[in-house]
């Protein structure tokens, strides 16, 4: 399954990153057996993450309107307990968000140690959105003088690196997922939604607005991977054209980072196995 891992600064140019690659399966019946085989990983790590109680997974999902981030999140999660994940989708901050810093309304959606937390954007919306519309800075209630364009962004990219290694010194493992997808198939998937009758209720005025804004969310997405990619919260761009594509990618990205995190059922100490031999015993 073909992605991108970026771990440290560099040069990166979304033009020239493709959003299609060959597809590593065959059928429809080969895509579902290796989705349900990696899902079936995912499961068993969830319980072991569950259980340790002293690590949990973020995974942030980051992507043009149309990428595929909710589909992502529906088919490569579906085989996880529920009670051990949350979704947190972050859209415009409301009146009292923006009455805090950008940081407050995702960080009180953090999982709790045992859990898996799913972001569908996150705060790198403030790196982003703002940045393509800077009139936007106007409602975040900033101090004066701060709101200076090249070094607000700078700013916060370092603001955003550090909170994360924070983050990671803490027990957080945190997966940073870029779903690429071409300007024409992001025209593809919008014009389809006019065509379905299924899909009528996902149109919305703001995402034909803003593609108009393409280019200058391509360059913003550029900078913000560049500046935001360290080695223990690193970035994946996954080339979304094939939203099967996608999602077995995906599953993969986080199979492997599951395996690195070496989780294991924890272990009893005498005493405690002790007590559970006196609680068998009752059962007899």
């Amino acid at each position: 399954m073909g992605y991108i891992k970026i771990s440290a600064k560099g040069p990166l140019k979304l033009n020239k990153t493709p959003a299609l690659l060959p597809a590593p399966y065959g059928s429809d019946e080969k895509y579902s057996a290796l989705l349900a085989k990696n899902q079936e990983v995912l499961a068993e790590y969830q319980t072991r993450l569950y259980a340790g109680k002293t690590r949990a997974l973020l995974i942030i999902f980051q992507g043009m309107d149309t990428s595929g981030k909710d589909g992502a999140i529906k088919h490569v999660m579906s085989g996880v307990n529920p009670q051990g994940c949350s979704v947190a989708s972050f859209k415009a901050p409301t009146p009292e968000e923006l009455n805090h810093d950008y940081l407050w309304r995702t960080n009180w959606r953090l999982p709790a140690r045992g859990q898996i937390g799913i972001f569908n954007r996150s705060y790198y919306e403030e790196v982003l959105v703002p940045r393509v519309h800077p009139e936007l800075l106007g409602t975040e209630k900033l101090p004066t003088g701060k709101r200076d364009g090249k070094k607000l962004w700078q700013a916060r990219y370092r603001d955003i690196t550090n909170h994360e290694k924070f983050l990671v010194r803490q027990g957080y493992e945190i997966v940073k997922i870029f779903i690429h997808i071409s300007k024409d198939e992001q025209k593809r998937r919008l014009l389809d939604r006019f065509q379905d009758p299924k899909k009528l209720w996902k149109i919305s005025e703001g995402d034909v607005h803003e593609r108009m804004f393409w280019a200058q969310y391509q360059r913003a997405y550029e900078d913000c991977i560049r500046h935001t990619a360290i080695k223990h919260a690193p970035w994946y761009i996954v080339p979304g054209n094939d939203k099967k594509h996608a999602r077995l990618a995906i599953s993969q990205i986080l199979v492997n980072r599951f395996e690195q995190m070496q989780l294991v059922y924890p272990e009893l100490s005498t005493e405690q196995k002790k007590k559970l031999r006196k609680l068998k015993a009752l059962l007899s």
